[in-house]
């Protein structure tokens, strides 16, 4: 059955028929062209008039304005996240640092250490233990 013959039936078409049936007949414009002139129709003629449009303009700019602060808020997580991976590392390095320190200042701080290094200055280690001295009351 061709397309005039449904036409011509007396039939009531849906709206994607009677869309199927524009497109085969040729009456429908191809890409660009056809959703410009369905914009400039809908504002113009259809559900949307310029009244409405002004009435919903504080809604509109109000949403806009909720995806801005959407927009900025994901922004600022990403950075904040960026931040703590840095000063994570940063602690990382630091805290390595701290533990080398104290391994080279224990070293350091050996007694055999300490007596290479006062060596040079004349002062030797003591292979006798010392004296406690005693001093009564009336002798200071």
């Amino acid at each position: 059955m061709s397309n005039r013959f449904l036409k011509n039936s007396g039939k009531e078409l849906n709206e994607d028929e009677e869309l199927a049936l524009k497109v085969k007949e040729g009456k429908v414009k191809k890409s660009g062209q056809s959703t410009a002139a369905f914009f400039k129709k809908l504002l113009t003629e259809g559900v949307v008039t310029k009244e409405a449009a002004t009435e919903m303009l504080p809604f509109l700019l109000f949403i806009s304005f909720l995806c801005m602060l959407y927009i900025a808020n994901s922004h600022m997580a990403v950075k904040n996240i960026r931040d703590i991976d840095k000063l994570s590392k940063e602690v990382k390095e630091l805290s390595w640092e701290y533990k080398s320190l104290k391994a080279d200042l224990m070293f350091k701080s050996k007694l055999t250490e300490v007596a290479k290094k006062v060596d040079t200055l004349g002062i030797k280690v003591l292979t006798v233990p010392p004296k406690k001295l005693i001093v009564g009351n009336d002798e200071h």
